[in-house]
């Protein structure tokens, strides 16, 4: 057979967004994307620059856009398949290149099939010296509710099944920003851990917001009664505080990274260093040797 460059199918986007829309209309929890729009209100306050003209992808809520127009900047074009603007998809934007000085995502991108292609077609829909900022969800997320259910289902089937969707590790998203196109990347994490009563309110808050594993390939069957309240039980055990409520750690990684332009800083060609590092050791080493002595 030719070699195919379509990417595999990682999750049912088509469960995500019927689970999403149905998780909209009853109210989801917006505690996270609340709590990241302040984050990127934050970030967007210490970059000196209009951008005329924004985009918000793959948002089922305004957050991200309310950031924006809080920051002093005119409010975003909002496209997703959930309303908005305009109805796309963010695994194919309708964008010609070059439309936007910057965009955003928040909390959506966790759930493509092709991280480094949507990463591409966003870096081609920035003009140059755009900025795209986005956050998704990161690899420590919900630690402890996988490995609550992988005991279990280990303990009384004798096999387990992926129940959580995988998140990202945030070293890897400097390297995929890059490949990309990006200029200067960058990425870091926001680590914060929630309480609840039990791991069935945690299981109910995630079903609330629509966040229920949509893996393609999930376990065909519910969980078994016995599996979870087995889960459940070793929740409390493991990870659980003296007042009884259980932890339950998140990881929000953000990334950011500008369209290539000619007045961004380069990076110093190897072998071009005026100084041996060698000299500036021992140079430094000197001073504070003089400082200590005075």
């Amino acid at each position: 057979m030719p070699p195919t460059n379509t990417p595999p199918r990682i999750f049912d986007r088509s469960l995500l967004h019927v689970r999403l829309r149905r998780a909209l209309a009853r109210g989801a929890p917006d505690f996270l994307l609340t709590r990241a729009a302040d984050d990127l209100l934050d970030r967007l306050l210490t970059v000196k620059r209009e951008f005329p003209r924004s985009l918000a992808i793959g948002l089922p809520t305004d957050h991200f856009a309310r950031a924006i127009i809080a920051s002093g900047r005119a409010a975003p074009l909002r496209a997703s398949r959930f309303g908005g603007d305009v109805i796309a998809d963010e695994e194919a934007l309708p964008f010609a290149q070059g439309s936007f000085a910057l965009v955003v995502s928040g909390m959506a991108l966790q759930w493509v099939n092709d991280l480094p292609g949507v990463l591409t077609q966003i870096r081609r829909v920035l003009a140059p010296d755009g900025l795209f900022i986005a956050c998704l969800p990161g690899g420590t997320s919900l630690i402890e509710l996988r490995a609550a259910l992988a005991q279990a289902e280990e303990e009384i089937t004798g096999g387990a099944s992926p129940r959580v969707s995988p998140f990202v590790d945030v070293r890897d998203m400097g390297g995929l920003l890059q490949r990309a196109g990006f200029a200067l990347p960058v990425s870091d994490v926001d680590s914060f851990t929630l309480r609840y009563d039990s791991l069935l309110a945690l299981m109910a808050d995630l079903r609330a917001m629509g966040a229920a594993n949509v893996l393609v390939k999930r376990a065909s069957r519910s969980m078994r009664r016995d599996v979870l309240a087995r889960a459940a039980q070793i929740y409390a055990e493991r990870f659980s505080d003296p007042d009884g409520r259980v932890r339950a750690s998140f990881e929000i990684v953000w990334l950011s990274g500008w369209a290539p332009h000619e007045s961004q800083q380069k990076p110093a060609k190897p072998g071009s260093a005026r100084v041996r590092l060698e000299d500036a050791m021992k140079a430094t080493q000197r001073e504070e040797k003089q400082a200590g002595d005075e």
